[in-house]
């Protein structure tokens, strides 16, 4: 059966620079969710919700990363195949994610 993990990040940003920060780095982010090689990540925006699915190895992951005024929720949906996986993607997405939204001026 599919499995979500959902991750929550606090943030400072604005939609804007979350949007550029999110857009430059998804490759980034999903990188190793379908096995080490995604071949391709697809992503649309509708509003503040980044909708995406990436296709490796086979496998289909798909998720939402939604944009709120003090936080960041990431939602991926892992296939069966890799449902057992669910603690290794909760702690990529909460370290990448982290990274990312980071405040790298200081």
């Amino acid at each position: 059966m599919a499995r979500p993990v959902t991750v929550t990040l606090d943030h400072d940003k604005s939609p804007e620079e979350l949007k550029e920060r999110i857009d430059a780095n998804l490759d980034e982010l999903t990188s190793g969710l379908a096995g080490k090689m995604a071949l391709k990540v697809d992503r649309r925006w509708e509003g503040e919700i980044l909708h995406f699915s990436a296709k490796a190895m086979f496998q289909k992951v798909t998720g939402t990363i939604e944009l709120f005024p003090q936080h960041v929720r990431i939602t991926v949906v892992l296939p069966d195949m890799l449902a057992g996986m669910a603690e290794k993607v909760t702690k990529q997405l909460q370290n990448k994610g982290a990274l990312i939204l980071e405040d790298k001026s200081g």
